[in-house]
């Protein structure tokens, strides 16, 4: 597609993944417009500096919650496009302020779509939904049973385990504030389309990284304590679970398929954007630190009762019926044969540089957690899209970015 001369209008611009969205689409010669809300201090949002882009966007400042500043952001922008990322999308902080999530989320989503219809405008809206909204995904039958034990009810049941790779058709059951406020938007955007037929398509991310994450979010917050610790600024990594296994992919493959999406998605339709790879909590944290410069011998929990030699030997082998690079580790977790708790109290990673400690935080684990996040991405595929970036180059463009003082010490 020739983007060239296009009007696009990016809420949430200031964001993550709105920076890189933004960057890309003036590369390609569009007319960028970032939908932002007013600064105290009158600065220009540090992920636009950092993009190199702050200077090239029209920022139109405004408030989802406030519609009318959304009318006024489409009549200066008069856009052909809309991605649609702004939200609160830290999944720990929804459960402190769930409220505050859902009129951003909620609200804010039916405001754009409203001033939409009402404007009557003839524009294309790719809406940032979340693999957080699949939520409690089964992966095997002793999960299941697990679950039963923990939660009591599961709705919907499952059909048939495991229930991974995960399908756009596959049960939605959120298991946080947020996902939940980004299963209404979901929802909400088709509704448009067979209401009203806006030429609406949805987007469900699975977990997408990379230099500039915000630094709460568990990539970034493994990779600025590693890169403490490779600078004695630090004497051990904080964490919570480990267990929690996520499908990541690059940033910038996830912006490629947005673009695809604005060119070539259905409306009405839902599509899954992922790496159809799953590597765990713990994994992230041996990558990294090997890409770091650490070689790890063995891991062993404080209390001595799990000792793992060669933890991030990687398998290729399938597993759910699929084959992607994973780590001894990952592939015992998925398998039930490894899980920590809080009585593991930490571990001890063994490497030729002395040990690192690994200590558990309580205060990081949630009140629900979505143990599995793998996804099925042909859905995409067969519109073209493609995944370029490793987990490697992931660990090393955010390792990168926190080699520099100041992003460290944020």
């Amino acid at each position: 597609m020739n983007w060239a001369d296009k009007n696009v209008l990016i809420t949430g611009i200031s964001g993550f993944v709105g920076s890189y969205l933004g960057r890309e689409l003036i590369k390609r010669g569009a007319n960028v417009h970032g939908f932002i809300r007013r600064r105290a201090d009158g600065s220009l949002p540090k992920n636009l500096k950092d993009r190199g882009v702050a200077d090239k966007i029209n920022l139109i400042e405004g408030d989802l919650i406030d519609i009318t500043s959304l009318a006024n952001a489409f009549d200066q922008s008069q856009p052909d496009y809309i991605f649609h990322l702004a939200a609160q999308s830290f999944v720990e902080r929804s459960f402190h302020n769930a409220i505050e999530t859902q009129y951003a989320n909620c609200l804010g989503t039916a405001n754009l779509l409203e001033a939409v219809r009402v404007k009557d405008l003839n524009t294309k809206i790719v809406f940032a939904g979340t693999s957080e909204e699949y939520g409690l995904v089964l992966s095997s039958e002793e999960q299941y049973q697990k679950a039963k034990r923990e939660y009591g009810t599961i709705f919907p049941e499952p059909e048939d385990i495991p229930e991974v790779p995960i399908k756009e058709t596959n049960p939605l059951r959120p298991m946080s504030p947020y996902a939940v406020s980004k299963v209404y938007g979901d929802f909400l955007m088709r509704n448009y389309y067979h209401s009203y037929g806006l030429n609406n398509v949805v987007s469900r991310g699975f977990n997408h990284e990379g230099a500039g994450r915000g630094i709460m979010f568990v990539t970034s917050v493994i990779a600025r304590q590693i890169m403490k610790l490779k600078f004695g600024e630090q004497d051990r990594i904080l964490i919570g679970n480990l267990n929690s296994l996520r499908d990541w992919s690059h940033v910038e493959d996830i912006v490629q398929g947005y673009l695809l999406l604005a060119d070539k998605g259905l409306k009405g339709e839902v599509y899954n954007q992922g790496s159809m790879r799953s590597n765990s909590v713990l994994s992230y944290i041996l990558l990294g630190l090997e890409e770091a410069g650490w070689s790890i011998k063995r891991i062993e929990t404080l209390n001595g009762e799990k000792i793992i030699e060669e933890p991030t030997e990687m398998d290729q082998g399938p597993i759910f019926g699929i084959k992607f690079p994973k780590t001894r580790v990952d592939r015992m977790m998925m398998e039930g044969e490894l899980e920590y708790t809080m009585n593991d109290k930490g571990i001890d990673v063994y490497t030729d540089q002395g040990n690192v400690l690994i200590e558990f935080n309580p205060e990081r684990f949630r009140p629900a957690e979505v143990p599995i996040l793998l996804s099925d991405t042909k859905k995409i595929q067969k519109l073209g899209a493609k995944i370029k970036h490793s987990l490697s180059d992931i660990t090393k463009h955010q390792l990168n970015h926190f080699l520099k003082s100041d992003n460290r010490l944020q």
